[in-house]
């Protein structure tokens, strides 16, 4: 597993074209991060029911409202449950960063978000090597498309998220330690049709700063 140096450019809006110093220091604190943090994760495999309101995993004890969720899983038998944190260790980190040096706590919190994805890469590597032969959807996560945030607590408990990861929802509905992703990923017998992805999807695109600078996250 590797942190994503690109990735955690285009977290701070610079991409591959940012210059030299910039990229020495976020190498550095990328470095710093992946000896002392290593992303966990936890998922949960699940059967999939298409209904007309919505996608119920009924083993969850998870239903799935929307658009998004009835595209994603159109051809899938089958859901994960996904989670992956870098855990408290993080968050003390980065706040002693921000004491310190709010600059390099920048640098940080961008290599945290790089590295909480190689996780859930990793995590879909696991998946994959379990089922020979199916196929991946992209993950998806509450919050994106017209999946809502309000069925975090829902796929959190499902996983049993905070005894397991120490992973937590907050009454508004962030995921705590900070650096946390949950998702949904669908398994399905051929490659996906349709994938669900850009800005018009996202449920930050009236308030992302990259939009605002006239560039977009890539995903």
């Amino acid at each position: 597993m590797e942190l994503n140096v690109n990735e955690a450019l285009r977290y701070l809006g610079a991409g591959e074209g940012a210059d030299a110093a910039l990229r020495e220091r976020v190498e550095g604190q990328a470095a710093r991060l992946t000896a002392l943090v290593r992303p966990r994760y936890w998922y949960r495999v699940t059967p999939v029911t298409h209904g007309a309101q919505g996608i119920l995993l009924a083993e969850a004890g998870l239903f799935l409202t929307g658009r998004t969720a009835a595209l994603m899983l159109e051809e899938c038998g089958q859901a994960v449950l996904l989670a992956c944190t870098l855990g408290a260790q993080f968050d003390a980190l980065l706040r002693t960063e921000q004491a310190r040096d709010m600059a390099q706590a920048v640098i940080l919190d961008a290599c945290g978000s790089a590295w909480v994805e190689a996780g859930c890469d990793r995590a879909e590597e696991e998946i994959a090597g379990r089922f020979p032969g199916k196929y991946l959807t992209d993950r998806f996560s509450p919050g994106y498309g017209d999946l809502p945030l309000t069925v975090q607590p829902e796929l959190c408990r499902a996983l049993d998220a905070q005894r397991r990861l120490g992973l937590c929802v907050t009454p508004s509905l962030l995921l705590t330690p900070g650096k946390s992703v949950t998702a949904v990923l669908g398994i399905a017998d051929r490659p996906q049709r349709r994938r669900v992805r850009g800005c018009a999807c996202c449920s930050m695109k009236q308030t992302c700063t990259l939009r605002k600078r006239g560039m977009t996250c890539g995903i």
